[in-house]
C-alpha cells in the first residue's frame, strides 16, 4: 500500500464552501480549548475555496474598482453567526454596511415600479396610512389583508405551503403582489411547494401565540420599545445586512490562511465506505485514499447521496428527495449620468404574474457606499430558478440581450453598459418544499455514527445559518468522539465546546429565514 493510501485523519470535511470552512474552523477552536490533538482533512473538488461565496474586480471609473458579487452580497445581522465569525477572524474594521437611509424596495406591477409601503414587513403592514394609500394592492385586496385581525388561528404543527399559509392569512392579492416575490425570492423557491415551518415559522408562531399576525409585529415592537426605554439601552438600530469594503469574499480569504488541517483542493471524492476496523474511508480522484472516525458532509444533497449509497441507503435516498434548481445572476456597469432612473432604493422584485424573463434587480451602488458607486451605476439582475429554467441554457450573448431590453423597460435604460459579468449556478439552490423538516429529521436520524450532513441543504440557506449549522455539526462531532473514547452517553459529552450538541428534532429545526436568496 502507498503511503497515500496510509493517510488517516480523525475528521473529514467535504466541501469547501462556507459550511466546510466554517466546520474546519471550529473544529481547531474546540480542540484548543479542550486541549485535545485533532487532526482533519478538508477536501474541496473544485479549484478554489468559497463554494458560492465569489467576489471580482469590476471595472474601475476613477474611484477605485468596482466590487462585483457572484453569490451572496451580503448577510443578515439579526442571525448573529456571520458577525460573531468576522469578529473571531478580527475583520470587525472591514464591515460594511448597507445604506439604511436609502433602504427602499420596489414591485413590478403592471410594469410599472411601485414602492412597497413603509412599514410593511415582509407581506405584514404596520403602518395604516401608507399602506392605504399605496397603488399596489386594490382596494378589495386591503380589506382581505385586514381580516387576518380577526380570521382564527391555526393551531397544529403540521407544515403547509407558503402560498397556503398566505392565501388563509392575507388572501390572493397579497400572495401574488407581495409574498410570492418577497418571500418565495429569498429562497428562489414555488410559492405552492416551499415550506412555511422550513422558511418562516416565526410567521406560524406569531399566529398561534397572537391570533394574527400584525397583531404579533405589532406586540413584539412595542415589547422591544419598552425594553429598550426601561434598560436605558435606545442605540441607532444596526444594519439589516453586513457585507465586507471588499466584498463577501472577505470572509473565505480571512478564514483559509488560518486553517492548519490537511486542506486540499482539486480533491473530489469518489466513494465512501465503512471500515471493518471502524471510521470509513474515503476515495479520492486519482485514486489515493484518506481513513476517517468521522465525516462532515458539506455538499449539496444529491452529492452527499451518491457517497452516501454504500454506507447510509435510507439516508442517500431521503437526499435524493431533496430538490434543487439553477440560478443565475448579470451584473451591469453603467456610467452614472448616463441613466436617467434615480436608483432611489435597493432595487425591486417582479411577481410571476407579471410574466417577465428576469425575477428581480438590486442596485448595488445604491445598497452600499463604496467609492467606485459615486462615478457608476451598478446593477445586478437574477434570472432562472423555478420560474425561469430556460434561462439558464441561454448563450450570453442571448442572456445579454434579453436582459438589457428588459432593463429598459422596466426603467427607461436606453444607455449601453460599460461592463457586464454574467454568473451561472446550475443545480445549486436546495429547495424547502413542505415537509422539509420531516425529511432531514428522517435523513439526520438514518446517518450511522461518525457520518454528518450539514449546509444549504438542511436548516438554513444563507451565510449566517450555514455557519451555524457547521458549528452545530462540529459540537456533535466532538460530543461524539468524546463518547467513544470514554464509554459515555454522546448527549453528555463536551463540555464547554462550541456550541450546544446538534438538536436534530423538527422544532429545533425552525429557523427564521436569511438574507434575500442572494439579492440581499
Amino acid at each position: 500500500m502507498t503511503a497515500a493510501r496510509q493517510q488517516a485523519v480523525q475528521v473529514a470535511i467535504v466541501g469547501g464552501g462556507i459550511t466546510g470552512l466554517s466546520a474546519a474552523w471550529f473544529l481547531q477552536q474546540a480542540a484548543a480549548r479542550m486541549e485535545r490533538p485533532l487532526t482533519y482533512a478538508l477536501l474541496e473538488s473544485g479549484r478554489r475555496w468559497g463554494g458560492k461565496i465569489v467576489t471580482e474586480s469590476g471595472p474601475d471609473g476613477g474611484a477605485g474598482p468596482l466590487v462585483v458579487e457572484g453569490g451572496p452580497d451580503s448577510f443578515i445581522t439579526q442571525k448573529p453567526w456571520g458577525l460573531q465569525l468576522a469578529g473571531e477572524l478580527g475583520l470587525n474594521d472591514q464591515l460594511l454596511p448597507t445604506r439604511d437611509e436609502r433602504r427602499q424596495t420596489f414591485v413590478v406591477h403592471r410594469g410599472r415600479l411601485v414602492p412597497l409601503p413603509d412599514g410593511l414587513m415582509l407581506t405584514i403592514p404596520t403602518r395604516l396610512g401608507p399602506f392605504l394609500r399605496s397603488p399596489l394592492i386594490s382596494l378589495p385586496g386591503k380589506l382581505r389583508m385586514g381580516l387576518d385581525l380577526v380570521l382564527p388561528a391555526r393551531k397544529d404543527e403540521e407544515d403547509e405551503t407558503l402560498a397556503d399559509f398566505m392565501r388563509r392569512r392575507f388572501g390572493r392579492e397579497a400572495l401574488d403582489k407581495i409574498a410570492e416575490p418577497l418571500m418565495s425570492g429569498i429562497y428562489n423557491a414555488e410559492a405552492e411547494r416551499q415550506s412555511i415551518l422550513a422558511t418562516f415559522p416565526m410567521f406560524r408562531d406569531l399566529e398561534k401565540k397572537h391570533g394574527s399576525l400584525i397583531k404579533g409585529i405589532l406586540a413584539g415592537r412595542r415589547a422591544r420599545a419598552a425594553a429598550g426605554a426601561a434598560n436605558g439601552t435606545l442605540r441607532p438600530p444596526q444594519s439589516m445586512f453586513m457585507s465586507f469594503q471588499k466584498g463577501m469574499a472577505t470572509l473565505v480569504e480571512a478564514l483559509v490562511p488560518r486553517l492548519r488541517g490537511d486542506l486540499r483542493l482539486e480533491a473530489g471524492v469518489e466513494r465512501l465506505r465503512r471500515r471493518p476496523a471502524g471510521g470509513y474511508e474515503l476515495q479520492l480522484a486519482g485514486g489515493s485514499h484518506l481513513a476517517a472516525e468521522a465525516i462532515i458532509l458539506a455538499v449539496p444533497a444529491y452529492a452527499a447521496a451518491r457517497l452516501l449509497e454504500e454506507s447510509a441507503p435510507q439516508a442517500a435516498a431521503g437526499l435524493k428527495q431533496i430538490r434543487y434548481v439553477g440560478t443565475g445572476t448579470i451584473s451591469l456597469v453603467y456610467d452614472r449620468e448616463k441613466i436617467g432612473h434615480p436608483l432611489d432604493g435597493f432595487g425591486f422584485v417582479i411577481p410571476r404574474s407579471e410574466r417577465r424573463l428576469i425575477n428581480a434587480v438590486t442596485w448595488s451602488s445604491t445598497k452600499f457606499d463604496r467609492p467606485a458607486h459615486r462615478r457608476q451605476a451598478l446593477l445586478r439582475v437574477f434570472f432562472g430558478g423555478s420560474r425561469r429554467p430556460e434561462m439558464m441554457e441561454l448563450a450570453d450573448g442571448a442572456l445579454f440581450e434579453i436582459v438589457v431590453r428588459e432593463l429598459e423597460s422596466l426603467m427607461g435604460i436606453t444607455a449601453a453598459p460599460t461592463y457586464h459579468r454574467i454568473f451561472r449556478w446550475p443545480g445549486a439552490n436546495p429547495q424547502y418544499d413542505a415537509g422539509h423538516l420531516g425529511r432531514v429529521a428522517a435523513i439526520e436520524s438514518a446517518l450511522p455514527a461518525g457520518l454528518f450532513v450539514s449546509g444549504s441543504p438542511y436548516r438554513g440557506i444563507g451565510v449566517p445559518d450555514c455557519i451555524r449549522q457547521a458549528r452545530e455539526t462540529v459540537a456533535a462531532v466532538m460530543a461524539e468522539t468524546i463518547a467513544s473514547a470514554s464509554g459515555q452517553p454522546a448527549a453528555a459529552a463536551a463540555p464547554g465546546g462550541p456550541a450546544a450538541p446538534l438538536d436534530r428534532s423538527p422544532a429545533a429545526a425552525r429557523q427564521s429565514p436569511t438574507r434575500p436568496g442572494g439579492r440581499s
